[in-house]
């Protein structure tokens, strides 16, 4: 009995703790059940399906691969907004990130008068010192301004073929803007005149490599015209403009078709610039021409916002009444037309008798003649032409008329003004019109005539022109070609030389009167692209005349510049012995090959500025291996040199003293030579440290002269220049002549 109770109890209490575990199992389920699809709705509505969701008891653990920390963080955030975030177990791996992209590269270069400044990021791979040294020898050392950075990444395809079009094309440009990216170029630039900007259009759009885009944005700087002047003329011979002004491309056009609408034949223009009165300055002049067609003749000036319309004689005055009337109506309000019809005597004739006459001659002469309201009008006329033409070249004869109009003075000087811009010619004044007629060398003359008169005439005063533009008249016409200037620099030397003194880059004194036909001939060539080249003989070590050529290159130069020539284009280089033109066995050879060349400097070809790259890096490198080279030899080559000339002396003993010295210099030389590395000469040209054997006693070349003789070429100059050399490096060398009995310095 007492064991049954004892059991049942014990079976109770293992009943319900059964139960227990039971119920706990299930409410456990429940809970991760619950909490990961509450998690995994969560997700769902965030967009974060890469997400995995893992409960555990109470834990939750979130699992994936997430495309970025950002994404982690969301997933994160979402989990513990349904749980409490301490029961999140951040299991999740971020997606590999991949290699960064390379940067942007881009270069900005800017060009004006104060020099050249470039600004950008380039690869590491780019020759960015010599894409500043081809800027140096462009505008000088001082004028370029670097603040390129590099990247370490591989230039991308197109960069190298932009950056060399984009340096090729700033040559060009004086004035612009120059931005590169990799396989695009984009120019923004500003030219004198619109022909100088279409021509430069179209020369870089033709030199663009067809893998590089190329965006152009070149204007031309528009004058200011004031008064705007417009004059039209319809008469017996043509339809024609005697100055023509508008203020856009669109206005241009739409006059200039207007113009052939009323019987205008072949090519005229209409200069483009600023001081438009007003927008609609296009639309009057088309109306006005149309009118002045309808019409069938006259003229039509327009000055600024004033339009004097002059029928021609014989029109009908009902005709003449109703283009008037459709004009008034038409035109903007901002414009006064004042309207004349020619009145007709009974004979049909107008009286345009002459009052006043200025007759220019070919040699300046001035003769003044007709009629003058008083004396102080005609003191006043006698000294405004001397002021124009000159004191010594008038003549006055006018008489004194006290009828004439209060406006006659002012159209007196407004045809004197005129007439000074003619090379011969007549002036006549009347009292119904002014009349310019002769010959110029100024293109523009017409226009510039018309736009005086218009300026200061009265609105309803009456002027013609009659003006023709001779090109044997032009002074700039008349100016040589850069060949041309380059034959007559040839012509002068054809049997001068350029005279230095022994053994140095001085000029001889003898040389100025050369040097002064040469400057003669040089004023006359503006903006003219010369090389001054300096050429020596073999005799003496390469090094020596290097330097002796490059100094006397640059003594020619330093010359002409203090004859006050324009030499921003000229460069002075020296060649030493490496361009001989005859051979330098013979005196006559080396008497040759001893000059000063003028060589005219072509533009640069996209081929040349695309290897010039290379060629530098190749020249540094060569440069670098000499400097060792000579480093590492400088001692025996110095110790061979010393031996070699005491054996001379010795095989030698009656050698001049002279030439013993001449040895011993040198020698020296040669020893300051390896102690100061100079940079090598032209491309392909190796300075070797090796000391040149001195010509022994018993040889004797020939004598030649100290002077270089100047020739002039016109083929392109080298790309690659040396350093200038110092005076100090004139290469002098001592022969004997006629069995060693007298001694000459056979110098370069």
């Amino acid at each position: 009995m007492r064991l049954s109770s004892l059991l049942i109890v014990f079976s109770t209490f293992a009943t319900a703790a059964l139960l227990s575990l039971v119920a706990a199992s299930f409410s456990a389920d429940l809970v991760e059940e619950s909490s990961k699809s509450s998690i995994e709705h969560e997700f769902t509505v965030q967009g974060l399906d890469w997400a995995e969701v893992y409960a555990e008891g109470l834990e939750v653990y979130l699992a994936g691969v997430a495309p970025s920390e950002a994404a982690r963080f969301q997933a994160i955030s979402a989990a513990g907004r349904i749980v409490d975030a301490s029961r999140v177990i951040d299991n999740m791996l971020i997606e590999a990130t991949a290699d960064i992209a390379p940067p942007r590269f881009s270069v900005e270069i800017l060009r004006n008068d104060t020099g050249i400044s470039l600004i950008g990021l380039i690869p590491e791979g780019s020759n960015r010192d010599t894409i500043v040294a081809n800027l140096h020898k462009l505008v000088g050392e001082d004028m370029v301004t670097d603040l390129l950075e590099a990247a370490a990444y591989d230039a991308p395809s197109g960069w190298d073929e932009a950056t060399r079009y984009a340096l090729a094309a700033l040559r060009q440009l004086p004035r612009s803007k120059i931005s590169i990216e990799a396989g695009e170029v984009t120019i923004t630039a500003m030219t004198d005149s619109a022909e100088r900007r279409v021509g430069l259009e179209s020369d870089l759009l033709r030199r663009a490599p067809n893998d590089v885009v190329v965006n152009l944005d070149i204007s031309a700087p528009r004058p200011v015209i004031t008064p705007f002047t417009l004059r039209f003329v319809i008469d017996e011979e043509s339809a024609r403009f005697d100055a023509c002004s508008a203020d856009s491309d669109a206005a241009r056009t739409r006059i200039l078709t207007a113009a052939r609408s009323a019987g205008m034949t072949g090519m005229s223009d209409c200069k483009i610039g600023l001081g438009v009165p007003t927008p609609t300055w296009g639309r009057a002049v088309e109306r006005a021409i149309a009118g002045l067609a309808d019409i069938g003749g006259g003229t039509v000036t327009f000055s600024d916002a004033d339009i004097t319309l002059t029928a021609a004689m014989g029109t009908e005055q009902v005709v003449f009444d109703r283009v008037i009337g459709e004009l008034e109506g038409n035109l903007p309000d901002i414009f006064a037309l004042h309207s004349e019809l020619p009145k007709q005597d009974d004979d049909n004739l107008i009286t345009v008798a002459p009052e006043f006459t200025a007759t220019l001659s070919p040699e300046g002469l001035v003769q003044l003649r007709g009629r003058l309201a008083n004396e102080i009008s005609r003191e006043t006329t006698h000294s405004y032409a001397k002021a124009r033409f000159g004191s010594d070249q008038i003549y006055m004869a006018a008489r004194l008329d006290e009828n004439l109009p209060v406006s006659w003075p002012f159209r007196v000087m407004a045809g004197m003004d005129a007439l000074s811009l003619l090379h011969n010619g007549t002036l006549s004044v009347t009292l119904d019109s002014v009349t310019v007629m002769g010959r110029t060398g100024n293109p523009d003359a017409n226009a510039t005539i018309a736009l005086i008169l218009a300026e200061k005439l009265s609105p309803t005063d009456q002027f013609s022109i009659d003006v023709t533009y001779l090109e044997e008249l032009d002074p700039l016409a008349a100016l040589p070609t850069p060949e041309e200037c380059v034959a007559n620099i040839r012509s002068v030397l054809k049997d001068q030389k350029i005279a230095f003194e022994p053994g140095s880059g001085d000029l001889d004194e003898s040389a100025a009167k050369t040097i002064n036909e040469i400057a003669a001939h040089l004023n006359e060539c503006p903006d003219l692209s010369l090389e001054i080249q300096g050429h020596t003989d073999s005799q003496g070590r390469e090094s020596m005349n290097l330097a002796l050529s490059q100094t006397r290159a640059q003594s020619v130069l330093n010359a002409l510049q203090d004859r006050r020539i324009l030499t921003s284009g000229f460069t002075a280089q020296g060649y030493g012995e490496s361009m001989p033109i005859a051979d330098n066995d013979t005196a006559e050879g080396r008497e040759a090959n001893r000059r000063i060349e003028f060589v005219l400097v072509e533009p640069e070809t996209e081929d040349e500025a695309a290897t010039e790259g290379h060629e530098a890096s190749s020249e540094g490198e060569a440069a670098a291996d000499e400097a060792e080279a000579t480093s590492e030899g400088g001692a025996d080559t110095e110790a061979e040199a010393e031996a070699e000339a005491e054996a001379e002396a010795e095989d030698a003993p009656t050698e001049a003293p002279e030439a013993q010295d001449a040895n011993s210099a040198d020698a020296n030389g040669e020893t300051e030579q390896q102690t100061s590395e100079q940079a090598p000469a032209e491309s392909g040209e190796t300075e070797t440290a090796d000391a040149e054997a001195e010509p022994s006693s018993d040889e004797a070349p020939a004598d030649a002269s100290d002077d270089a003789e100047a020739t002039t070429t016109t083929e392109p100059a080298q790309d690659t220049q040396p350093e200038t050399p110092t005076e100090d490096a004139a290469a002098v060398d001592t022969t004997a002549e006629d069995g060693g009995e007298n001694t000459t310095n056979d110098t370069n």
